[in-house]
Parts: C-alpha cells; structure tokens; sequence
C-alpha cells in the first residue's frame, strides 16, 4: 500500500489483477431463485402443458392475464450445502407418453441445477396431476365465428 501521509493523494488502495487464484467467498443462491430455475427447464420439456395443481393454475391464469408469470409455480425444492431436491407437478399434453415425459422433465431439471445453480440434484420428484386435452370447442368457436361473420 502507498505511503499516503502528508501527502495531496486521494487514499485509494492499489489492488493487483487477479493471479488466477479464485477469490474467497460465499456465494448463496436464494431457493426461490433455484425454484424458478426449475420451473423454466420443466416448461421447456415437450409435453408438458403447465405447472402446478388446480389452484394454482386458477392464480396462474390470473397472473399470466396481468403478465407477472410465476415462474416456480409448482416448483417446490430443498437446497443443501452441494446437492437439491426438486418436487415438481405438472399437467401433461395428451397423448404423450406421460413416463416418458416424466424422465424428460427429471432429466431437464438434473441438467439446470448442474448448469446453473452449481448442485447436483439427488431427488427430482415429478408429479402429475392432470391430462390437457386439446379442446374440440377451440374449433367450434372459429367455426361460430366464421358461421357470424356470414349472417
């Protein structure tokens, strides 16, 4: 550190360019934040319809309406020192193969918390808790309003 006694120089403490040894230091990764991080890998996996149970999904809509997304919903995990635990739900598209999307959805999240979060996931639980059917009447109304627009 420079002499700076008597002297007109503003005391700024030199420090050397990193030597290439990492810094010292905690880094602590909120579990809401490993919440969402979950949350986005299992939306990504094809298949997969929503998160969450009915109730949630209810909030869901409204949220997803006023364009604040929950991002972790259906999410819930248990964050150690080096490894997490996951416990997703989700709704599931008809007709996939729901094991199959299932591993998929393990598989995605196992990837994002190595990735991301820098844990290994020990446990991904999956749940699902309902089938999407794409709806018959998403058709019925284009052809009531083709039908309207005619009269």
């Amino acid at each position: 550190m420079a002499n700076v006694t008597n002297s007109t120089r503003s005391k700024v403490q030199v420090v050397p360019a990193a030597t290439g040894a990492p810094s010292t230091g905690q880094t602590v990764i909120e579990n809401g934040v490993v919440a969402k991080i979950a949350g986005i890998a299992a939306r990504e996996v094809p298949g997969v319809h929503a998160l969450g149970g009915g109730a949630a999904r209810a909030v869901g809509a409204i949220r997803d309406a006023l364009n604040s997304t929950d991002l972790s919903q259906g999410i819930s995990v248990e964050v150690g020192e080096t490894q997490v635990a996951v416990d997703v739900t989700i709704v599931a598209e008809y007709p996939s193969a729901l094991h199959k999307v299932a591993d998929d959805v393990r598989a995605a999240i196992s990837v994002a918390m190595a990735e991301y979060v820098g844990k290994q996931a020990v446990e991904v639980n999956v749940t699902i808790n309902d089938v999407h059917i794409p709806a018959d009447d998403d058709d019925a109304d284009s052809v009531q309003s083709d039908e309207t627009r005619v009269q």
